[in-house]
């Protein structure tokens, strides 16, 4: 017998008493929940001890290429066009104990025009706590916007992050344009933030002092998960640079072994998760360019993506990142949507013309999207624990039986676990299922 209290039957009770009351201030439910917690969320999904602030602040990174100016059939023009290129960043930290205000967001649905209300757990512009704490930069899909991802921001906050969350400028549902540029601009909107947020700890704004940027660690889903792996040091292919993807070689900039592409990797970033990265089954990615991956990675992905693809796909990019510790969560028949995006709202569920809805865009034909978010909360908080917190208490809950389904739930009748207890720790009895977390160590 193992002597020590099941850690699943301990935060059982943590995550129910910190299931939030899905009602507003004057008693009525509130729909668009972006916090909820079912009972049988994982141990580490449950929101933090710290009350949580958000606010919106605006960036301009100045003197980028203009994609959008560029006729792809006419001459190539001499110089590039330029711009100031303007970013809407939303923000999330730890508020002060005493901190109280509105918990709603607004934000456009997937049509660009639809206005609705998300209802979570952040304070707009609460007063901050004033404490130092780690970055998290989160990076949306194409197209999204910076609250797709909102479930994961307010949580990871309310456990001792600053959250960082961008619209791409051309690639959200308000602003959606040619593919080209959110191929070129990912990367570099990333690290913009990264020095933005900087610049913003070391002023005398709300965020004075309180960003740790020299311990970040950086979210991408789908194209957002594209642009982490490119941030993290792989390097796209010659072909893809050559090919209609973006015009006149503007992709040529983070081709693998260019002094352009060498110079992005920031040591300030120490971690990187992509949900679902785009690119491998259209020749983006090969064994080269994932080679100069440089940061320990988690990649998240659907075992029936039809838009990154899994295996070919997502699995090889997992593979293929030889030179860093990194991990591979997967949910069994789930599709390109696996955990990443929010609810959807319940303006998605109306039909549009044309036969389809908007709600497919968020969510996934076999998996719950709230149980698929609890999952992601529960391996971030221990995948940022671990990598930025450096809390080896975190190993037990990534160092799992492969395969979910193989574990066995053994367990005394005081709570204490068995010898032949395998099941996925942080995981109710019979609630590991459908899942699967793999993972490869760094080659020597």
């Amino acid at each position: 017998m193992i002597a020590r209290k099941s850690l699943a039957s301990l935060a059982f009770g943590i995550s129910i008493m910190a299931s939030p009351v899905l009602a507003d201030d004057h008693g009525s439910t509130a729909v668009n929940r972006i916090d909820t917690q079912r009972p049988d969320a994982p141990a580490l999904a449950a929101y933090g001890a710290h009350k949580i602030g958000v606010r919106t602040v605006t960036i301009v990174n100045p003197d980028q290429i203009d994609i959008l100016a560029i006729d792809p059939v006419g001459e190539k023009p001499d110089p590039m066009p330029r711009y100031d290129r303007e970013l809407t960043v939303e923000i999330w930290y730890p508020a002060a104990a005493d901190a109280t205000g509105d918990t709603v967001l607004t934000a456009n649905l997937r049509d660009g025009k639809t206005m609705v209300q998300l209802h979570g757990q952040a304070m707009r512009d609460a007063a901050p706590d004033g404490a130092k704490y780690p970055l998290v930069m989160i990076s949306h899909g194409y197209p999204g916007n910076r609250y797709l991802l909102s479930h994961l921001a307010e949580n990871i906050a309310s456990k001792g992050y600053v959250v960082a969350s961008l619209d791409h400028r051309d690639s959200t549902y308000a602003d959606q344009a040619a593919f080209g540029s959110t191929l070129v601009n990912r990367s570099y909107d990333q690290l913009f933030l990264l020095d933005q947020m900087a610049e913003m700890s070391a002023g005398d704004g709300f965020l004075k002092g309180m960003v740790d940027t020299d311990n970040t660690a950086l979210i991408g889903y789908s194209m957002g998960g594209y642009g982490a792996v490119i941030t993290a040091g792989g390097g796209v292919t010659q072909g893809a640079a050559d090919a209609p993807f973006a015009p006149f070689g503007t992709l040529g900039v983070h081709v693998a072994g260019t002094d352009t592409h060498n110079a992005l990797p920031d040591p300030r970033i120490k971690t990187a998760v992509a949900f679902a990265p785009w690119g491998l089954t259209y020749g983006v990615w090969d064994g080269a360019g994932l080679a100069g991956v440089q940061i320990p990675m988690l990649f998240v992905a659907g075992s029936v993506d039809d838009v990154s693809g899994y295996s070919p796909g997502i699995r090889n990019i997992w593979e293929g990142s030889v030179n860093v510790d990194r991990s591979l969560l997967t949910f069994d028949n789930a599709n390109h949507n696996a955990a990443a995006p929010m609810p959807a709202p319940a303006e998605a569920y109306t039909v549009a013309e044309g036969g389809l809805a908007p709600y497919d865009h968020y969510a996934d034909a076999v998996w719950d999207t709230v149980r698929m978010n609890n999952i992601a909360q529960h391996f971030m908080t221990a995948w940022l624990g671990k990598y930025l917190g450096g809390n080896g208490e975190m190993d037990a809950y990534l160092t799992l039986t492969p395969n979910a389904n193989d574990g066995v739930w053994a367990a005394n009748d005081d709570g204490t676990f068995k010898e032949e207890h395998t099941h996925w720790t942080g995981f109710h009895d019979r609630t590991a299922k459908g899942l699967r977390f793999e993972v490869l160590p760094a080659a020597e």
